[in-house]
């Protein structure tokens, strides 16, 4: 049986780095984010986006700011070895390959 659930939040960390990796200074707050995820189909409220912000910073992929009521994520250079594809973080998809 496919684990829909599991799915969703490898992508939405995927999301989630890839996101941050498109800002100039590479951080974003999770209200942002919850927008980004949005646009992928992933209506989560706050507290489970930042479940899955404190998990990936748990590896080492963000580093998290708190600041009011949102968090402040940041990607680190391990989260962007594993968007290059030269790490794999597990838990987060893979991303695709430039020529795919």
């Amino acid at each position: 049986m496919i684990d829909y659930a599991k799915i969703m939040r490898e992508d939405a960390r995927l999301i989630i780095l890839k996101g941050l990796s498109e800002q100039t200074n590479e951080s974003l707050h999770s209200g942002y984010l919850d927008l980004l995820l949005r646009r992928f189909a992933i209506e989560k409220d706050r507290e489970w986006i930042h479940d899955e912000l404190r998990w990936l910073a748990e590896r080492g992929a963000v580093t998290l700011i708190e600041a009011g009521t949102v968090l402040v994520a940041t990607l680190t250079t391990k989260g962007a070895r594993h968007l290059k594809r030269e790490i794999a973080i597990e838990g987060v998809s893979r991303p695709s390959r430039k020529d795919d």
